[in-house]
């Protein structure tokens, strides 16, 4: 499907949406027609890629022309699934938020459904942005290589977010993940992890969760990262101590506005290379993703190497 280009098209850009349907519980494929209508009130030259799963939908971008930008319709896992396409290549990603956490956009002051905002953001040169290259050790892919936008969690949050589709529907992205994290509290266990950064021993001993970052937050709106920036050249880890119940009650009620950096249970670094391993197989999530158990994973940064727009 495309549009006629218009002289008022931002840059004489082309645009490849790529929708993903099933993001949000449904909420890209049923305002779609909405923001088709505003691409084609703006003049905007574009075509859709709409397929059944993530590869067929990164064979497509991978195949387009060079120049053509993409414009990423969903949440942080459809963003994700294209990077293999994005990093490194130049090509401008457009990100319109309609997923269930939208958490990247969210950091960059993008609301869903708010097609307005996002697309005036359009007209602007790229800007680069960090992103982030993942090595899996364990059950959730031995030496499988993934490229994140946003971060990845490790034991409590990732176990809560394999939870997540068995939340109520009508809950919002945030209360589903309240929701999911006081179920998950009730089989809370602790398993001793150790967390290098730059090679340096950030903390070992046990522990219930830990991220490595590029934004700053997950979950839909909990901001476990605050001091990380997506342009700094630098990843951020989060390491949390030894926690029981209430503790861990505490500590959400901290991440939530991002204000759990000086807490003495908390350790977290800065750098451009982290490794998190772990006593037993670990719940892992990349950018929202569960991908099962592991024992442990290499992170490093990739300065730059999304070109964003706005």
């Amino acid at each position: 499907m495309t549009q006629a280009l218009s002289p008022s098209s931002p840059s004489g850009r082309s645009y490849a949406v790529v929708l993903n349907p099933t993001a949000g519980r449904g909420l890209a494929g049923r305002t779609w027609p909405r923001l088709e209508a505003e691409l084609r009130v703006r003049g905007l030259e574009y075509e859709v890629i709409q397929e059944a799963n993530g590869p067929a939908a990164l064979a497509r971008v991978q195949a387009l022309p060079p120049g053509v930008a993409v414009l990423a319709v969903g949440g942080d896992g459809t963003v994700g699934a294209l990077l293999p396409a994005l990093v490194g290549t130049g090509r401008p990603l457009g990100v319109i938020p309609l997923g269930t956490g939208n958490d990247f956009a969210g950091m960059l002051g993008l609301k869903p459904g708010d097609f307005r905002a996002a697309l005036s953001r359009l007209a602007g040169s790229p800007r680069p942005v960090d992103a982030l290259r993942v090595t899996v050790q364990g059950e959730g892919g031995v030496g499988e290589t993934r490229l994140l936008l946003n971060g990845l969690g490790m034991g409590f949050d990732a176990q809560l977010t394999a939870r997540l589709p068995e939340a109520p529907a009508w809950l919002p992205g945030l209360g589903r993940y309240a929701w999911a994290a006081l179920t998950t509290l009730r089989h809370l266990t602790l398993t001793p992890v150790t967390a290098e950064v730059e090679g340096e021993r950030l903390y070992a001993g046990p522990s219930i969760l830990a991220a490595a970052m590029n934004g700053t937050r997950y979950g839909g709106g909990f901001h476990i990262s605050p001091a990380s920036d997506p342009r700094d050249g630098q990843l951020n880890v989060v390491v949390s101590g030894p926690l029981g119940r209430r503790q861990v009650l505490r500590l959400m009620a901290l991440v939530l506005p991002g204000r759990h950096l000086g807490d003495p249970g908390v350790h977290h670094r800065a750098g451009r290379v982290a490794e998190l391993t772990w006593a037993r197989p670990t719940w892992l999530h990349l950018d929202g993703d569960v991908v099962g158990r592991a024992t442990g994973v290499r992170v490093e940064v990739l300065p730059g190497a999304v070109a964003l727009l706005g």
